[in-house]
């Protein structure tokens, strides 16, 4: 029986794991966190294409059941004025729309079906180097424990050691011009927001929120900010961050200011990297997976359905194809064209919010949106994004 060592246990890690177990692979599972923690992180988006592979996983329902339905997206202008209304998935098809859900939850539900499988998860083993032989591949991690497996694969985020284990010279994350800043908040009064996210394209950032049947609002910032690092933007506390805030979108319209001021809980802030044009996805008996080798602006909120497409492509091209470097080369050759595609995709959002224009230009702006939203319900461009299908029982192509 063939041994895959995973990588993280974020949401490509557990449903690579899934996949290949069912295919009859032993799975082992490793992640750097010392715990799980249901409440890491904010929110993201589950496009509707992720939904099918956690479909064929079983797991769709108990992430909707859990999550806030968000078909439509309602665009607002600084005034007050909604611009728009978009579609949240395919064009004419709201059953179809995404579904907003706590990051953590997402994770809990991938990693509750993993270890109903039996598939062994095993925290605080933070990866320190790889060493491949003709016959395996051997892990070795920070507290000194070692693994060995007929193959690694590297589920281990933007930040991926997998991806410089590969290849020493693949190219570093590019920042957005944006700094991403979420929280949670309970406004008094503030109705729910059924099947919606509103989106706001505020005077000098943008912001976006939604509210729950519970009352509880999910909110997050985009604000144009000067390139910076990680550890920079982790020194600024939350009580400097909802200052700066609740400054910025001090004119905006209700309930903005009033969701920054009943915000509750920490508040941090991220760079809003992307990955593309990593040469290599694989080397030897190493290969990476989702953010690892594209990682994509939470723009498009494809990032973790991408991952879920990366995971059953990859599953398939090792059951069905003759070894895994043939497998590797086809995942590559499915998965990578379309995950740049959406990098870019992302990137011309990120454009629209970052604040960089003059009030005329805003005012263009605001004037122009109108005539490009108004079809937006019936415009199916961007349907490529949500009805890309990966069928389990199907062979993998072989190109």
């Amino acid at each position: 029986m063939s041994r895959a060592l995973i990588i993280g246990s974020g949401v490509a890690g557990p449903a690579v794991a899934l996949f290949l177990h069912r295919a009859g692979w032993q799975v082992e599972i490793f992640e750097a966190a010392e715990q799980p923690d249901e409440y890491a992180g904010l929110f993201l988006n589950v496009a509707s294409n992720g939904l099918a592979v956690l479909e064929q996983l079983g797991l769709r329902e108990r992430l909707v059941g859990e999550g806030h339905r968000a078909p439509h997206m309602a665009m607002w202008s600084s005034t007050g004025k909604q611009l728009g209304t978009v579609p949240n998935g395919p064009a004419r098809e709201p059953d179809r729309g995404g579904v907003v859900v706590r990051r953590g939850i997402l994770h809990r539900v991938l990693r509750e079906a993993v270890q109903e499988a039996g598939i062994p998860i095993t925290f605080g083993a933070r990866l320190e180097s790889i060493h491949e032989t003709d016959a395996a591949v051997h892990a070795t991690f920070a507290d000194g424990r070692t693994a060995t497996g007929d193959l690694l694969i590297g589920a281990d985020g933007i930040g991926s050691p997998t991806r410089l284990h590969i290849d020493p010279a693949a190219p570093a994350p590019e920042y957005s011009g944006l700094v991403g800043l979420g929280g949670f908040a309970h406004v008094p009064g503030l109705a729910a927001t059924p099947e919606t996210q509103h989106m706001v394209f505020g005077r000098r950032s943008f912001f976006g929120y939604l509210v729950r049947d519970d009352s509880e609002v999910y909110w997050f910032a985009n604000i144009t900010h000067p390139a910076t690092d990680r550890p920079a933007l982790r020194k600024v506390s939350t009580g400097e961050w909802l200052a700066e805030l609740r400054e910025l979108h001090a004119d905006d319209p209700y309930p903005v200011p009033q969701i920054l001021e009943h915000a509750s809980g920490e508040v941090g802030g991220y760079p809003i990297d992307d990955l593309a044009h990593v040469p290599h996805w694989s080397r030897g008996r190493v290969v990476a997976v989702g953010d690892a080798v594209h990682a994509i602006s939470p723009s498009a909120g494809q990032g973790a359905s991408l991952a879920l497409e990366d995971a059953i492509t990859l599953a398939r091209c090792l059951r069905d194809l003759p070894d895994h470097s043939a497998a590797f080369a086809e995942y590559q050759r499915l998965r990578q064209p379309r995950a740049e595609a959406v990098v870019g995709y992302a990137r011309a959002i990120n454009k629209q919010k970052r604040v960089t224009k003059s009030r005329l230009g805003i005012a263009i702006r605001d004037a122009m949106l109108p005539m490009f939203l108004k079809k937006a319900r019936d415009d199916t461009r961007n349907d490529w994004l949500y009805n890309h299908s990966i069928e389990w029982e199907q062979r993998a192509p072989i190109g």
